[in-house]
């Protein structure tokens, strides 16, 4: 088991993935990547953030984002989410408007959405790491057959979770997962480009927490305070 692997969560890991070439090529790029002192985001104690705070058991619902965010300080290994103090990025003030939209929650003065985590929400991005200032460039470095493990096991192993796939490539996973077991919702991406295409309106959040209670599970607070 590579470096990297080491630094998955226990309850995370999955041997054949971990022990697999696409897995150890991933792991030689990054130590390469930070042996010539690129700036990575988030930072390297924070790229399984997510999947520590919200162990198989705990998950929910699953909250399926694309890479982490490249400005400086921004991205703490929760899709969507920024840290106390970070000024809220667009997709995610699209985020509280449907909020407001669908529940009439008020949008918080922070964009930090560990809440939601401890609550069951996965913050799951298809990829994990991201070089400063260069949107996507870690997408095709060997981070996609980790996440669809981490999909296909939530999906295989569990019964009754809300999978939330905004925008095209998180609904590329929805392959992954079985309908007639789980509540697969889509819609745009929150991004200022698509926004308005269908991701507001969407009502995926009330929609989560009717099927949730449906299935004998408690409501996700959706409020962040």
């Amino acid at each position: 088991m590579n470096w990297l692997a080491q630094q998955v969560p226990a309850a995370w890991v999955d041997p054949a993935v971990a022990s697999s070439p696409p897995f150890d090529r991933l792991a030689d790029f990054l130590a390469a990547e930070l042996e010539a002192g690129v700036t990575l985001y988030p930072p390297k104690a924070q790229w399984f953030a997510a999947l520590a705070a919200t162990p198989p058991r705990g998950v929910k619902v699953v909250i399926l984002g694309q890479d982490p965010y490249h400005g400086p300080g921004e991205a703490h290994g929760f899709a969507f989410s920024v840290p106390m103090g970070v000024k809220t990025p667009p997709s995610l003030r699209n985020i509280w408007q449907e909020l407001a939209r669908d529940l009439g929650l008020t949008p918080p003065a922070h964009g930090n959405l560990e809440a939601w985590a401890e609550q069951g929400v996965l913050l799951l991005n298809s990829t994990l790491t991201v070089e400063a200032d260069c949107a996507a460039s870690h997408a095709k470095r060997g981070w996609a057959p980790f996440t669809d493990a981490v999909i296909s096991r939530l999906a295989n192993e569990f019964d009754h979770l809300v999978f939330m796939l905004w925008g095209a490539h998180a609904q590329k996973k929805g392959a992954l997962i079985d309908r007639t077991r789980h509540c697969v919702l889509e819609s745009p991406h929150p991004s200022p480009l698509s926004a308005h295409r269908g991701f507001i309106g969407n009502g995926h959040f009330s929609k989560a927490n009717h099927y949730l209670q449906s299935m004998g599970k408690a409501p996700i607070d959706w409020e962040i305070r």
